[in-house]
């Protein structure tokens, strides 16, 4: 298992940072790796985000070594959303199929978890987002047509897109994750606009459907002092509750989001 952690920061940090030190505290890759589990625990909102890539064999996930003894989700609740080929989530031993932007949420107090792919040839991407929970709901699936599909945006200013919310409360209930996913489409680039931030969540940003020679520019800081980051396909960005959280491709991308409150 790949661990990793990433500390809170004040908003003058940026005013000074160059393109390393933004990257080394704001910018996540690797996050699927075959036949292994990819974490990344943010200080705020003590949110755990990364990926399970079942090759040739199940992955459990169950205790995680740098955090308390017991099960993952002892005291957490989880979603996932399939972004690769077609796979199986079993939560307690009930097994839960997952095609390519199915989700599911998963309820603290879950005891096993095991993630495995259909077929080797392609092989199944599960996205992860993990926060705290003070009580338990339900398992739920959240297929595409049930994540309340919002189009929003428009060709003339290059932000048309389709929002799914996943983990919402009109979809299904949580501590207080929330989760979903926006794709843009055809020669739309621009993400999240108009840009805004909220002041008590912080957020992540999982980028994928990038072509292999394209990038997205995430930006992000305070509204007066702003920074950006070049991402490539299948990697992420933590956003501060501080700051704006926008972002323009090279060609039009898709992004998983997800925070807690």
């Amino acid at each position: 298992m790949k661990f990793d952690t990433r500390h809170a920061s004040h908003p003058s940090f940026i005013g000074s940072a160059n393109s390393s030190q933004m990257r080394n505290q704001y910018h996540v890759s690797g996050i699927f790796i075959p036949d292994d589990v990819s974490l990344t625990f943010s200080h705020i909102e003590r949110l755990i985000f990364g990926g399970v890539m079942p090759v040739t064999k199940s992955i459990e996930l169950n205790e995680v070594p740098d955090l308390s003894q017991g099960p993952f989700l002892a005291r957490r609740e989880l979603g996932v959303i399939n972004v690769g080929g077609n796979g199986k989530v079993s939560v307690d031993g009930k097994e839960w199929a997952l095609a390519a932007r199915e989700g599911l949420y998963i309820p603290q107090g879950t005891n096993t978890l095991v993630f495995s792919s259909d077929s080797k040839d392609a092989p199944a991407k599960f996205y992860l987002a993990s926060t705290p929970a003070h009580a338990r709901y339900e398992t739920v699936k959240i297929d595409v047509a049930r994540a309340n599909p919002m189009p929003v945006g428009a060709p003339a200013t290059a932000n048309a897109r389709t929002i799914y919310q996943y983990i919402n409360p009109d979809i299904c209930k949580s501590a207080q994750l929330l989760m979903g996913l926006t794709s843009l489409k055809e020669g739309s680039v621009w993400n999240t606009m108009p840009c805004h931030l909220h002041e008590r969540r912080a957020e992540t940003y999982f980028y994928f459907d990038i072509k292999a020679d394209a990038r997205v520019v995430h930006i992000m800081g305070e509204p007066t002092e702003t920074r950006h980051i070049f991402v490539a396909n299948e990697e992420a960005v933590i956003s501060p509750p501080w700051g704006i959280h926008t972002g323009c491709g090279t060609s039009n991308y898709s992004f998983i989001w997800a925070m807690g409150g």
